[in-house]
C-alpha cells in the first residue's frame, strides 16, 4: 500500500501535506444575525491547542482557517496552537464574511478591495504572523467582476510580501476561472467527498495547474460514520437546523436517513486495508486526482489521529475507486 506523498499548491512551489487540517469547527459557537448557528457547537480550546499539535506531530504540515470562524476565534486559537511552529506550517485563511467579534456574529459581507485589506491586516495580527501562505476569498458567489479586481488586489498583497498565493473558495467553475487566470493563484477550494463529486472543477484545476482544496471531504461529518439517523443534533450546531446549500441533514431531526443508506452501502470498499470509514472517504479524495487536498475538520486529539492516519494508508487503488463509482451508479 503506498503512503500518499506531500502534495503542491499549484505552481506556487509551496508544499504540504496531502492532508490539511479544516479550522472551522475549532472556531466554537457563531450565529448569523437572525440566530442561524453556523459553527459546530461549544469547543474546549485547550483540546483544540492539543489537537493541532498533534496533527503537527504526526505530519500535517497544512491548516485552513477563516476570519469568520468562530468570529476570528478559530484563527486566534490556530496562532496559539502553532506558536513558535508557524515557520514549519502553511497556513490558509479567508476574507469576505464582516463579523462582530465581540457578540460572535455575521453580520454582513463587503467585497471591496479596501476592505480586503483590513481584513488581510486583521487576519495577520490574529493568527500573529508576518504573512498569510494562502488566502482565499470566502463568497462563493461574489460577482465576477468584482472578483477580477480582487484577484489583482490579491497580486498587490503578493508583491507586497503579506501572502503567498491566493484562491477562491467557489462550488462554480466559471468564477473560480477568473481567479485561474491570475499569475499567483495557485488552487481552488471547493466541496468535494464520495457522496458529492466536482468532476468540472476537478478538470479547471487540472487545466490551469492549480490544487484542489478540498472541504467537505467526509461530508459534514457522514462518512464518518458516528451519525446515525434521527439523532437530534446541539443546537449550537450548524447541521441542527442546515441552511440551504448543507445537503445529508434535516431541520432539526439529524442526519438524513437516505444520505447515510449510501454511506452504508460504501463502507466495505471504504474501510479496506484496516482503514476506519473516515481514512477510506480521505483515500477516495486522493484516488480521484493527484491535486487533491482534503481539509477534514476536527475537535479532538483523537479525531487528529484517526483523520492524520490516512496518510500512512494511502490513496484507493483504481478498482476500488471503480467499484465506488459501480455503488453509486457514477
Amino acid at each position: 500500500m503506498e503512503t500518499t506523498g506531500n502534495r503542491t499548491l499549484g505552481d506556487s512551489g509551496i508544499e504540504v501535506s496531502a492532508l490539511g487540517f479544516g479550522c472551522w469547527a475549532i472556531g466554537g459557537e457563531w450565529a448569523a444575525a437572525d440566530g442561524q448557528p453556523l459553527g459546530w457547537g461549544a469547543v474546549d480550546d485547550e483540546e483544540s491547542v492539543r489537537a493541532v499539535r498533534r496533527a503537527l506531530d504526526l505530519g500535517v504540515t497544512f491548516f485552513d482557517t477563516a476570519d469568520a470562524y468562530g468570529a476570528g476565534h478559530s484563527e486566534r486559537v490556530l496562532a496559539r496552537a502553532l506558536g513558535k511552529r508557524r515557520a514549519d506550517v502553511v497556513v490558509a485563511t479567508k476574507w469576505g464574511n464582516t463579523v462582530d467579534e465581540e457578540r460572535r456574529l455575521l453580520t454582513g459581507s463587503d467585497d471591496s478591495p479596501a476592505y480586503a485589506r483590513r481584513a488581510l491586516t486583521a487576519s495577520l495580527r490574529r493568527l500573529d504572523t508576518d504573512w498569510i501562505d494562502l488566502y482565499q476569498l470566502h463568497l462563493s458567489d461574489a460577482d465576477p467582476r468584482r472578483a477580477a479586481e480582487l484577484r489583482e488586489t490579491c497580486e498587490e498583497f503578493v508583491r507586497e510580501g503579506l501572502i503567498r498565493a491566493y484562491a477562491w473558495s467557489t462550488d462554480d467553475p466559471a468564477r473560480a476561472e477568473v481567479f485561474a487566470a491570475g499569475e499567483h493563484c495557485a488552487a481552488v477550494q471547493h466541496r468535494l467527498n464520495v457522496l458529492q463529486d466536482a468532476p468540472e472543477l476537478l478538470a479547471l484545476c487540472e487545466r490551469f495547474g492549480l490544487a484542489s482544496v478540498n472541504r467537505s471531504p467526509l461530508a459534514m461529518g457522514l462518512l464518518t460514520g458516528r451519525r446515525p439517523a434521527g439523532r437530534a443534533l446541539a443546537a449550537g450546531d450548524i447541521r441542527s437546523a442546515p441552511p440551504s446549500w448543507l445537503e445529508g441533514f434535516t431541520e432539526g431531526g439529524g442526519a438524513d436517513p437516505e444520505w447515510l443508506a449510501r454511506v452504508d452501502a460504501l463502507k466495505e470498499i471504504l474501510t479496506s486495508g484496516g482503514r476506519t470509514l473516515a481514512q477510506g472517504a480521505l483515500a477516495w479524495l486522493w484516488a480521484r486526482s493527484p491535486r487533491t487536498v482534503p481539509i477534514p475538520g476536527f475537535r479532538s486529539v483523537a479525531q487528529a489521529e484517526e483523520n492524520a492516519g490516512a496518510i500512512a494508508k494511502g490513496p484507493l487503488t483504481a478498482a476500488q475507486s471503480a467499484e465506488v463509482d459501480g455503488v453509486l451508479g457514477r
